[in-house]
């Protein structure tokens, strides 16, 4: 059970902000706007105590910006303005001032931003995508509806994002976009996807939708106005479904660019193709942004640091209570990067996933898999003849990986909790295994043996 409240609710928190831990390599202090942020959410009171652990804990995060939150729905229902209204360009600019993009075009959901931005770009039949297939289907899903070819490259093993040594050897001429997937919340190789967009010609489009808020220091270093991640493409995705780091209470997305004619043409696209009202320049789609979801956002977006603070604190925690356990892989940080960790996600090698998601259910504790059929195995992409040998990274994160409560509202008490029972239910799982393999070793010894010995019996 989670254990919320109180005074020693806040102290917790608190200690959970701004405790120390050995961390495992990549591991390094965070020093973006993020952490001033943390201890101020953390004081805002807490809901009752002792309430079951979740996977994600949005009534929990709501109820300490309750009064905002009704404020805002309340305004929005008593102006009558639904559709368009003030809301929904008073979001995009206040997100385009945290972001740094010089535009931002909020959309109906995050699918189709990513399917908004590749029309953006005339993607269509007989152009490829790069992109991978580790990774929620929306982003291989809008190439395949635009007639276009995704064409799918296996994921680092350390950071689960694209590689970026697969994606140069896939560029041919008709490579039309590149989409990386910054994961879980970790950005991908942007220094060498940028690098290879500018040697090649071809554009990126970032499907930040796990990773708002992210900040890619490249070679820099750590310094706390590095570019957030959506920002360096040619274009940039997100997604604002409520589970999100940014979730709304309903579904909603974005499209960011720094190119005007781009963002131009993105706003024409998403409103049916139109720019002067009923006169229709090409055909588009209807994706807007309600301002309900917008006004709830702007009051979500001025809370976002604390967010990110609490999982990065979270993910910490977590992290120390892993650490040297010989059946568990914590989540890889890389060092050019934030990590804001939309998922906190494990391997567990050798380890049956299913038994171990079984027994933490037991104990209260809820976990994902994301993703257990990768993209190349997927059956709508059948057509594509993916051999799923060119993927063996991605086969082998389907196997292995893991998900633990990752939100905004874990406590330390919780954290240890979800941590202990974690460990003690995978070491049970590696003893049996490790009692199969012994005993089915001896199976086959034994079995060799009469062999050979009814071989050299004469007959």
């Amino acid at each position: 059970m989670e254990v919320r409240g109180g005074q020693n609710g806040v102290a917790d928190g608190a200690g959970l902000a701004e405790g120390k831990a050995t961390h495992h390599a990549g591991k390094r202090q965070e020093e973006t706007a993020h952490g001033s942020k943390v201890l101020q959410y953390l004081r805002l009171p807490f809901m009752p105590p002792m309430q079951p652990i979740q996977m994600v804990d949005l009534g929990g995060q709501h109820a300490r910006i309750q009064d905002e939150l009704d404020r805002a729905l309340l305004d929005v229902v008593r102006s009558g303005a639904y559709i368009k209204g003030p809301d929904v360009d008073a979001f995009a600019d206040e997100l385009a001032a945290y972001t740094g993009a010089a535009h931002v075009i909020p959309c109906a959901n995050g699918t189709d931003a990513l399917q908004l931005a590749l029309m953006a770009l005339d993607i269509g039949p007989g152009d490829e995508v790069i992109t991978t297939g580790f990774t929620f289907i929306a982003t291989i899903e809008v190439v395949a509806l635009l007639g276009a070819m995704p064409v799918l490259v296996d994921v680092d093993p350390r950071t689960f994002n694209i590689d970026v040594d697969q994606v140069r050897k896939a560029v041919t001429p008709r490579t039309r976009a590149i989409v990386p997937v910054h994961l879980f919340g970790q950005p991908a190789d942007l220094d060498a996807l940028l690098e290879i967009s500018a040697s090649t010609g071809v554009p990126i489009v970032e499907d930040n939708a796990q990773a708002i808020s992210a900040r890619w220091f490249g070679a820099a270093g750590p310094r706390p106005d590095a570019p957030q991640t959506g920002t360096l493409g040619a274009l940039g995705t997100t997604s604002f479904f409520p589970s999100k780091n940014l979730g709304g209470l309903g579904d909603g997305g974005a499209v960011f660019t720094n190119d005007p004619d781009l963002a131009a043409r993105v706003r024409r696209l998403a409103n049916h193709g139109m720019q002067v009202r009923y006169r229709h320049e090409e055909v588009g789609i209807n994706s807007r942004l309600d301002t309900l979801q917008a006004a709830l956002l702007r009051v979500k977006l001025r809370h976002l640091d604390a967010y990110c603070a609490a999982r990065i604190a979270a993910a910490d925690a977590y992290d120390a209570h892993f650490a040297d356990h010989p059946h568990i892989l914590t989540p890889y940080r890389d060092p050019r990067a934030t990590h804001v960790f939309h998922q906190y996600t494990l391997r567990i090698p050798g380890i049956d996933r299913d038994a171990l998601v079984k027994e933490l259910a037991s104990v209260g504790i809820p976990t994902g898999v994301y993703y257990p059929i990768p993209g190349h195995r997927q059956p709508a992409f059948a057509r594509y003849g993916y051999d799923p040998a060119d993927f063996p990274v991605s086969e082998m994160l389907a196997r292995e990986v893991i998900s633990l409560p990752m939100h905004t509202e874990l406590t330390p008490e919780a954290i240890a909790f979800i941590a202990t029972q974690t460990q003690t239910q995978t070491s049970r799982e590696a003893a049996k295994t490790q009692t199969q393999t012994q005993t089915q070793t001896q199976t086959q010894t034994q079995t060799q043996t009469q062999t050979q010995t009814q071989t050299q019996t004469p007959s």
